[in-house]
């Protein structure tokens, strides 16, 4: 069951879009499309150039040799995924960006960050790999021939809010690719959320500025008193702040905030965000 509208949660298009089946004995064109199926899914998204294309593993499923598993599995082993989500990204973006890949789904905690990331020590690249291709989760949620898709959003597919609302930390709308249309990039995303067990405001994309992440330093001002006799304090959590360049021209958005307000500034602080182009992605009571 998909929790709330999925226009307004940015993952229509992964809502409306039926998993993708391989029925063996079909004709060569619908081959094609599984196959361009699991590289979207596979490789994040990302545009695969025509000579970037891993020929003999797409052979092998086109003559049966290979399940949708087996080539997913071949993808993922592949120097086109090693290179743009492993040897170019730090140990947890990759390990993160494994699992919005091949399970569909953010990492649960700590513990099974943990355990992927010895799997790389001991093990290496491939049975990293493997450890997601041949889990239990895996076999039960796709089997041999489907494509694997996107379904964190979902409440079967997560053991806990957390970890639901990480999954928009990971996919916010179609359009963006796992690293190009992230604000992240290739640092790691959810490490230090997995850690604390921190939930994360879900905001709609359809708003100016709506990708909120956490800012890695100093993720957190008070501004006025403490809480107390002056009453509670609320966390605002900013996004949309224009880059600091040269006449402030920039067009680009960056940086994001968080800050701590004690209730009687609440309302001042909230114009002065709007002032400075601010978009509040939350503000809760602390």
């Amino acid at each position: 069951m998909a929790f709330g509208s999925a226009s307004r949660l940015g993952v229509s298009l992964f809502d409306e879009t039926p998993p993708v089946e391989w029925v063996p004995g079909r004709s060569q064109e619908e081959a094609e499309t599984i196959i361009l199926a699991v590289y979207r899914q596979v490789l994040g998204n990302a545009y695969v150039m025509e000579s970037e294309r891993l020929v003999v593993p797409e052979s092998q499923f086109k003559r049966g040799e290979y399940s949708v598993r087996e080539f997913v599995r071949a993808v993922g082993k592949s120097e086109l995924y090693s290179s743009r989500f492993f040897t170019s990204c730090a140990r947890y973006r990759a390990i993160e960006l494994n699992f919005r890949h091949f399970l569909g789904r953010p990492p649960l905690d700590l513990e099974e960050m943990r355990m992927h990331s010895t799997i790389l020590d001991t093990q290496g690249f491939d049975a990293e790999i493997d450890s997601y291709v041949d889990s239990d989760e895996y076999q039960n949620t796709f089997g041999e021939n489907f494509v694997p898709y996107i379904r964190g959003y979902k409440t079967e597919a997560c053991q806990s809010m957390v970890q639901f609302t990480h999954t928009f930390q990971l996919v916010r709308g179609a359009s963006s690719s796992s690293l190009k249309g992230d604000l992240s990039g290739k640092t790691p995303k959810l490490n230090a959320l997995v850690i604390q067990q921190t939930p994360t405001p879900v905001v709609s994309p359809a708003s100016s500025g709506a990708t909120f992440s956490a800012p890695p330093i100093d993720p957190r001002t008070r501004l006025g008193v403490g809480a107390g006799a002056e009453g509670k304090v609320y966390r605002i959590e900013v996004t949309g702040y224009r880059a600091k360049t040269f006449n402030n021209i920039s067009k680009f958005r960056r940086a994001n905030q968080v800050y701590l307000v004690p209730y009687e500034k609440l309302s001042q602080e909230y114009q002065r965000i709007h002032q400075q182009g601010g978009v509040i992605a939350s503000i809760t009571v602390v």
